[in-house]
């Protein structure tokens, strides 16, 4: 088969994939990634409820944490439609305008959730080592403007991809490898060089996901130097403590990333099922695992959770009595 191309972009067509020589079980296999989805927007709009809801969460470190709760949302609603849309309805055609748009929310609420774990290390330092000026230094309006910054710069980084790839015209073959549009795969079907879009790829993962991940390293290590120099053990415990949760989401952020670049890089030889595995675990495992890791090791948020429940708890009883 060869792509449909009738003189216009707008009509060109790519075929998405599920899970090759699998068809036959889509049926089934949609239903963990339905699970997973439902995971996904219940637990991040719970996150977002309790911190909305609660006068006393309305702090720089949750408002942190409602971004990247909103980051995850917008991430899993982003691929959702295709995804599904391939396992209940077998709609593997998708338009260059819907793939466009579609690639384009991925890597930009990529590159936001990058930023927003950014933020939320830098939230830690100045808790942490400048304790005493944290409410001056992290004002409401500052941290606003943090997350305003992070969208900005990451819509206006991925803002050319649409624009660098609708100059191609794609002659080889239109079958994607994966249930979603992403900005490497695309390029690669291209019968013109791709030199610019490889390196203006090279040059936005560097300037923006390399450069957080390198500040926030180095902001641990100050927060480090600064705890093992306080003299209480439970203090230091007790500081570590604060970061345990957001370490957690810098990890479940990068390894999978880090793990992905590798099996696209050097990976050519594994099975086609440990690519899509692969991808499958970067776009969905940060939002389905961070709601989850911040309602157990965050009391604040765990204990508001918890009497949410009680409450609805209390009042079916009510109801029922």
């Amino acid at each position: 088969m060869t792509i449909f191309y009738n003189s216009s972009l707008q009509k060109a067509t790519f075929f998405l994939t599920g899970f090759p020589g699998l068809e036959d079980l889509h049926g089934w296999i949609s239903i963990p990634f339905c699970s997973i989805y439902l995971t996904v927007i219940v637990g991040n709009l719970t996150i977002l409820h309790v911190i909305r809801t609660d006068a006393t969460l309305h702090e720089p470190m949750y408002y942190f944490l409602a971004m990247l709760a909103l980051t995850d949302l917008g991430l899993c609603l982003s691929t959702l439609p295709t995804v599904l849309g391939i396992f209940w309805f077998d709609a593997r055609e998708i338009g260059i305008p819907a793939c466009f748009t579609q690639l384009f929310f991925i890597h930009t609420l990529s590159l936001v959730e990058s930023s927003v774990l950014l933020s939320m290390s830098v939230d830690r330092y100045v808790a942490i080592c400048n304790p005493l000026h944290y409410s001056t230094i992290l004002t409401p309006a500052r941290v606003v403007k943090m997350g305003l910054i992070s969208v900005l710069r990451s819509a206006l980084c991925i803002l050319p991809l649409p624009f660098l790839l609708k100059r191609f015209q794609y002659c080889r073959s239109h079958v994607l490898a994966h249930a979603y549009c992403l900005h490497l795969e695309i390029m690669k079907l291209a019968c013109s060089s791709i030199i610019v879009n490889h390196v203006y790829g090279l040059f936005v993962v560097a300037c923006t996901v390399g450069a957080d991940s390198l500040i926030i390293f180095l902001s641990y290590a100050l927060i480090l130097r600064t705890v093992l120099s306080i003299a209480s053990h439970q203090e230091r415990l007790r500081a570590l403590n604060t970061c345990v949760s957001h370490m957690c989401a810098v990890l479940l952020f990068y390894i999978p990333m880090i793990g992905l670049s590798l099996v696209h890089r050097f990976g050519e030889h594994l099975p086609h099922m440990v690519h899509l595995l692969m991808s499958y675990v970067y776009l969905l495992v940060p939002p389905l695992m961070n709601p989850i890791v911040y309602s157990i090791k965050t009391k604040q948020i765990r204990q508001r959770i918890t009497k949410k429940f009680e409450f609805v708890k209390s009042l079916r009883c009510f109801w029922q009595g």
